[in-house]
């Protein structure tokens, strides 16, 4: 252990970096020139940490800033965790605590309110204080089965609107004021720099990443406005009695009303050829299977936790966000990092809250990370007593932490980082 040194990347080490991360992510190892010159630019250093093992990197950690939507729709600044890897020889060294411990310290400093990450396993994040708070859903819809009329598949009976499909500098012009139009109506959604956009459009490319252009759509309503965009893919498959079976897979698709988002699936399901369609990351509740006149042609195929949070500000974090219901509640909040462990007066209500701390007694007893699940009001603080996840001290605590936290809509984040 002696050493192991853990710290920031330089310039000079970064390829060797890359190795490592590479290595963890099971892909070729050895990054290529152009991968290196290619991503060293938008990186961050200061925020790019590294375990070295007699000068070679053995593990990874990078975050950068970020900022997440909650529930009635302001935002926060975040901490964006992701590049997360120990190599196979240093496993169980206590390598990724120690760079999340410098990290989530350092986040605190700057005066990030929560860290945010998505995580590839399960039981690893946990013990760092981050909890489950947006889940993500996949249905695969069976076309011929679902019942709708394809001679409608370029407009919006409700609104007048129409479905257009455009190229990628249009969505670079248009994408980003639509999604932050999205983003502040859906909590759990997360910011997108101007890099996000010239990689999702080809204008910059991952060295050694095969670029294919999709197919961009957007729609617009009886106005003029853009309301919705949508990003996908097609394959080309023919079954053996010379009909096409192709399956269209989608990227994305953000829309900022019901009828973008019905217009936009009823033209992905009437494109010629198409009998299959992936819908990729979507809500929970989604709007998607009730759209069909037949629910049951869209078949789940995934659904799994996806976006975690991790609290690093109780007070600013409870009351940026707003409360389905009025409610009072003493909450005894447990960190062994010491970061935002104490006891809370959580004053909530529709309109807004006040959140101080408290020498009250509590009324639910609670670790850091089942706040986190809690705060995008995505899962029952009952449940989480059920599970022996909160600590009832007050009768009743439970129930009324149920219906102050829940949102009316799932949460959900439309994006990997």
């Amino acid at each position: 252990m002696n050493s192991l040194e853990a710290r920031t990347v330089t310039e000079s080490e970064f390829a060797d970096w890359l190795r490592a991360l590479n290595t963890g992510f099971l892909r070729a190892p050895t990054p290529s020139d152009e991968e290196v010159a290619g991503r060293l630019p938008h990186m961050d250093l200061a925020r790019v940490q590294g375990v070295f093992d007699a000068g070679r990197c053995v593990a990874t950690f990078r975050s950068f800033a970020q900022e997440l939507t909650v529930v009635g729709g302001a935002t926060v600044p975040t901490d964006a965790v992701t590049n997360v890897t120990v190599t196979p020889t240093h496993r169980r060294r206590g390598l990724l605590t120690r760079l999340m411990a410098k990290d989530l310290a350092a986040a605190r400093e700057r005066g990030d309110v929560a860290a945010t990450l998505i995580a590839a396993e399960y039981p690893i994040y946990g013990r760092y204080g981050f909890g489950p708070a947006a889940w993500t859903t996949e249905w695969e819809i069976d076309i011929p089965r679902a019942g709708l009329d394809p001679r409608l598949s370029g407009t919006s009976a409700a609104d007048g609107g129409r479905v257009d499909l455009v190229d990628a500098p249009e969505v670079r012009k248009l994408g980003p004021a639509l999604h932050d139009r999205l983003r502040a109506r859906q909590h759990g959604a997360v910011s997108r720099n101007d890099r996000w956009w010239d990689l999702a459009t080809g204008n910059a490319l991952f060295p050694n990443d095969p670029w294919t252009e999709p197919f961009y759509a957007i729609h617009r309503d009886a106005e003029g406005t853009v309301d919705g965009l949508l990003v996908y893919r097609a394959d080309d498959h023919w079954g053996d009695a010379k009909q096409p079976q192709n399956r269209a897979t989608v990227r994305s698709m953000i829309a900022t009303t019901p009828a973008a988002e019905r217009a936009l699936w009823h033209f992905l399901c009437s494109v010629d050829w198409v009998t299959t369609v992936r819908t990729g990351n979507r809500a929970p509740d989604d709007l998607l299977p009730l759209l069909l006149p037949d629910p049951r042609a869209a078949r789940v195929v995934t659904h799994a936790d996806f976006l975690w949070v991790r609290l690093l500000d109780v007070v600013r974090a409870l009351e940026a966000r707003t409360y389905a219901v009025p409610g009072s509640l003493v909450l005894d909040v447990h960190d062994t990092t010491g970061l935002t462990a104490g006891r809370f007066h959580l004053d909530a209500s529709p309109s807004g809250a006040t959140c101080t701390p408290t020498t009250r007694s509590a009324d639910l007893a609670m670790d850091v990370r089942e706040l986190g699940t809690l705060y995008l009001g995505d899962e029952s603080a009952l449940r989480l007593a059920a599970l022996d996840r909160i600590e009832e001290l007050t009768p009743g605590a439970a129930a009324l932490a149920d219906g102050v936290f829940r949102a009316g809509r799932r949460a959900w984040c439309p994006d990997v980082f």
